[in-house]
């Protein structure tokens, strides 16, 4: 799946708010409101344990060191990216005000109130890197004080209802840890309310994973395996698990290299790794300066250094290649504008959807937004939407059941023999069989259903086995 296969959702649910505004002024001010979260771009939140890398890795993504990774108070306070311009910050606060705030560098220095006096600080930057979705940067689960992770709730979860629709109301997860995740992290992830297919988990400081730099093990192979490993055991929580190196991410995507850095390392080429790591920790003057070899150890940590001292010496352009290649920033945006933005302009639409049934409901013209509602459903752009609506309310359900396992192999295979648990290569003849088959076990588990969300499943998955049965 890819972003541009959203198009025809977005074009199917824009005509549907074209013919809710249609039928007078205050339901045009209901289509404007949720118009603006369908042309807006999905939001993703950064979650994990304090010092998990979560602001270093908001930076790469970012391209610009504005997320505060020490210990400051704006890092307790939830932070929305959001490209645009000029540059800004703005507080807001608990009851929906905004607060402009000063910023040096781009970076928050002082907060204008207390901390639990905030929602969350609303972040506009002129960026490229982040035109495709918003990016939702939390303090951190479990962390030094019970505050910041309660923030975190109250934000996320809890929320405000004003502020979770404008603003932080995310459509998906990147989960930061490091090792294994703890249960207390997944059981948290899990009441955000996002799906296996919305989550993506990623290892944190790769460069220093097991043994770290001076280990018998390449650290980055080490950790590409264990996350390998990790995805498969946490496949009911997460699409897929991805390795990353976030200083070596931080350093080459934010400019802080330069040509200057690049000589001083290829400088310290030749020296033993173990003398090396010794020649950091002391006050010896050398070829290098202790200042200048503490700088790097900041932007490199102690694989860069060892690793890229060779590349140092072709110039500061190739050693912030070599970068950039072992960070695994490349892989992640991948995930991120291919699967992970796709699938939460999926859900995106999902809750647009809910939002026009909401009315449906409530709404004095409640026969016309039904007739709307009915006729998106019966979209075929927006069968996928609806395939993931019932998936959201199996994992709540019943997460455990083959009707669950049935609509997210539907949701996340590109082929329709893919769909259907075959290889990529079958038949077309095979296809329709195999259709035919899941078409007649959904309608007899269709006759001593458990759930009243099985029950709805089932009546979509046996529309769609009939789809692909008929080659549609």
């Amino acid at each position: 799946m890819t972003a541009r296969q959203l198009d025809p959702v977005r074009a199917s649910l824009d005509r549907a708010l074209h013919a809710l505004a249609a039928l007078g002024p205050e339901p045009a001010e209901h289509a404007n409101r949720i118009g603006a979260i369908l042309w807006s771009p999905p939001r993703i939140v950064i979650v994990g344990r304090l010092k998990a890398g979560k602001s270093t890795l908001v930076n790469a993504l970012v391209g610009a060191p504005v997320a505060e990774t020490a210990a400051l108070e704006a890092t307790s306070v939830v932070s929305v990216y959001q490209d645009g311009a000029p540059a800004r910050v703005e507080a807001v606060l608990g009851d929906g005000t905004r607060r402009p705030i000063d910023t040096a560098r781009g970076q928050v220095s002082e907060l204008p109130v207390p901390a639990d006096e905030i929602s969350y600080l609303h972040r506009w930057l002129p960026s490229a890197a982040i035109r495709d979705y918003t990016l939702v940067d939390t303090p951190g689960l479990a962390t030094l004080t019970s505050e910041n992770e309660a923030r975190t709730r109250r934000v996320l979860i809890d929320g405000y209802a004003q502020t979770r629709t404008a603003s932080v109301d995310a459509d998906a997860a990147v989960f930061l840890f490091d090792s294994t995740p703890r249960a207390d992290e997944i059981a948290f992830l899990r009441q955000l309310g996002f799906t296996p297919l919305t989550t993506l988990g990623v290892l944190s400081r790769a460069d220093g994973f097991g043994e770290g730099a001076l280990g018998a093990r390449d650290p980055l192979a080490h950790a590409a395996e264990h996350a390998s490993k990790l995805a498969a055991e946490l496949r009911e929580t997460v699409m897929a698990v991805l390795p990353i190196a976030g200083l070596l991410a931080e350093t080459s995507h934010t400019g802080a290299l330069t040509e200057t850095d690049a000589r001083a390392l290829a400088a310290l080429d030749g020296i033993a790794p173990l003398d090396l790591i010794d020649l950091l920790d002391s006050e010896d003057p050398g070829a290098v300066p202790p200042q200048v070899r503490g700088r790097l150890l900041d932007l490199l940590g102690e694989f860069g250094m060892i690793h890229g001292r060779a590349v140092a010496a072709r110039g500061g352009a190739a050693l912030n290649e070599w970068l950039v290649a072992n960070s695994g920033v490349p892989q992640l945006r991948g995930v991120l504008s291919h699967y992970l933005g796709a699938f939460a302009a999926v859900r995106r639409a999902g809750r647009i959807m809910a939002e026009l049934d909401q009315l449906a409901y409530t709404h004095p013209a409640r026969d016309q937004i039904r007739a709307i509602t009915d006729g998106l459903r019966s979209d075929p752009a927006m069968h996928t939407v609806v395939l993931f609506e019932h998936l959201e309310a199996m994992l709540e359900a019943d997460p455990t059941s083959p009707v669950t396992a049935e609509l997210r192999r539907l949701i996340e295979h590109p082929s329709p023999a893919e769909k259907l648990g075959l290889l990529p290569t079958a038949t077309a003849d095979e296809v329709r069989g195999q259709a035919a088959q899941k078409r007649a076990w959904a309608q007899g588990q269709a006759l001593s259903t458990m759930t009243a969300a099985e029950d709805a499943a089932l009546v979509t998955l046996i529309h769609t086995y009939g789809l692909l049965t008929r080659g549609a």
